[in-house]
């Protein structure tokens, strides 16, 4: 564990039966952090969520929280929040009740009890709602509640599970800010769960993208943002055309080499992100198949003889029609370079 580390996986793997879902993870994450595990379904991100809980057994490697070992540890002894997709939250009792229910199952009553949850009520915006049964609530306050729950019970880390997905796109984006200032007033480790870059992007100090039990790259917003290090993690950020390097040639996804509009750098691919593709003018050609209207900007759909390109311009700029040849370059100089392809 690093001097740096609060939460510590060394050398973690994870199984379900015969099947490795995880190999030999090595992570440390600071206290105080707000950590994103991101990747698609099946990368591993749920499952080593689930063995910091507690709730799965390693079967290899250590787990190590504010310098103890809790790799053996039960759940129920971690002192670690979790926070379900589904806020698991009980229909027939109160907001209140709700917020008190482990708090009374570790023998916590009287004013304490009391204390403790109008707190946590109050720092989600819910002591007005403390008589109200959940059912009667909306996705976000019953999100809340399940935020306040957990938080009441001081958790050393809070976990959350893909906390946002049950929420309309409004919804999503309050919540997004709640996160961040409860996060951030509270100072609680907190690690969440999400398959959305966007999630990710906007709340995390620090992203760990994951692909197939392992970690692809880790770093902050920023550099997961403009400087992904592999194809995998370039595609999953948005950087919507992808060529890998050889020979001095880049090479589109069918197998097709073309000539690249300049010196190609030391690197195993380039990506660009459609709004780096420029449109108008440039060494390629292509037929508009598809256009969008995105608020700003309009997106478009390019049939190339090198395959599909995304491109994307402002809406201030004459717009291409379906059918219309269109001649575009992709500037050398606008590509991410990526370390690693395939």
């Amino acid at each position: 564990m690093s001097d740096a580390s609060f939460l510590s996986l060394d050398k973690l793997s994870l199984a379900y039966g015969k099947t490795i879902a995880v190999k030999e993870l090595d992570l440390d994450i600071r206290k105080g952090e707000l950590l994103a595990l991101l990747g698609p379904s099946g990368c591993g991100k749920t499952t080593t969520m689930r063995a910091i809980a507690g709730l799965m057994t390693p079967v290899s490697g250590r787990i190590t929280l504010d310098g103890a070992d809790i790799t053996r540890v039960p759940a129920n002894r971690r002192n670690i929040g979790l926070v379900f997709q589904s806020y698991a939250l009980f229909p027939h009792l109160t907001v209140f009740e709700n917020v008190a229910f482990g708090l009374k199952l570790q023998g916590i009553g009287g004013d304490e009890l009391t204390r403790r949850v109008d707190a946590g009520l109050k720092s989600v915006g819910l002591t007005a709602f403390s008589g109200r049964k959940t059912p009667d609530l909306s996705g976000g306050q019953q999100q809340r509640v399940a935020l306040a729950r957990s938080m009441v019970m001081q958790p050393k880390v809070l976990m959350l599970d893909e906390p946002l997905s049950n929420l309309d796109a409004r919804l999503r984006l309050e919540m997004r800010t709640e996160l961040q200032r409860m996060q951030k007033e509270t100072g609680v480790t907190m690690i969440f769960v999400t398959h959305d870059q966007v999630e990710a992007l906007a709340l995390a100090d620090r992203i760990v993208v994951m692909r197939d039990g392992a970690i692809e790259q880790i770093g902050t917003p920023e550099e997961i943002y403009n400087n992904p290090v592999s194809s995998f993690v370039a595609d999953f950020v948005g950087f919507e055309n992808l060529f890998a390097i050889r020979n001095g040639k880049l090479v589109a996804a069918g197998g097709i080499e073309l000539d690249p509009a300049g010196p190609l750098p030391d690197a195993a691919g380039l990506a660009w992100r459609p709004r780096a593709i420029a449109l108008g003018a440039g060494p390629f050609t292509g037929t508009v198949r598809g256009v969008s209207f995105a608020g700003g900007t309009r997106e478009y759909l390019l049939e190339s003889g090198f395959g599909t390109v995304k491109a994307e311009a402002d809406v201030s700029v004459p717009g291409y029609p379906l059918n219309a040849e269109v001649a575009f370059d992709m500037p050398i100089s606008a590509a991410a370079p990526l370390h690693r392809f395939g």
